[in-house]
């Protein structure tokens, strides 16, 4: 595996335990959105559980699926970067209601995030490619999803 697929990955598991520590967060913040907010830190555990298996396997380049990561690195540094301030920030003084959702829903649409749902919606080409997806067909869309909660639960 190349030190840049390596670096990607890395930074893609990050994002994903980032992801998943902040909605756990917002679990303990908000008792009446405990349930939605622990299912999203779960599947996003998930997804770092996949990309974690996939950097275990001792595979060819070409079987590692092209479009499964970001391809801007530097943005995914920089979304760690602000998760882990946002988690540092909300320990100490938790957000709004509202303001949780939005900041999850901004995040979704990040760089890694909204690649990850691209690559989801992409043909498959690929054996591991059909594995991810396969795992991943309950947890699809979670900005679509924090919308749809939003809007069912009146939070402006």
């Amino acid at each position: 595996m190349s030190e840049e697929l390596q670096q990607h990955l890395d930074e893609s598991i990050q994002l994903e335990l980032n992801l998943a520590k902040l909605y756990l967060l917002f679990n303990d913040c908000f008792f009446e959105d405990e349930d939605f907010w622990w299912d999203l830190s779960m599947e996003e555990q998930g997804h770092a559980s996949l990309f974690q298996q996939e950097k275990k396997k001792p595979q060819q380049k070409e079987f590692f699926p092209d479009n499964l990561l970001a391809k801007d690195l530097q943005a995914l540094v920089e979304t760690n970067e602000r998760i882990s301030k946002l988690i540092d920030t909300y320990t100490v003084t938790p957000p709004l209601r509202a303001e949780a959702f939005k900041i999850a829903y901004e995040l979704e649409m990040a760089a890694g995030e909204s690649h990850f749902q691209q690559f989801l919606d992409s043909p498959t080409n690929s054996y591991s490619s059909n594995i991810f997806k396969q795992l991943n067909q309950e947890d699809r869309d979670h900005a679509a999803r924090i919308m749809q909660y939003m809007e069912s639960n009146n939070i402006k």
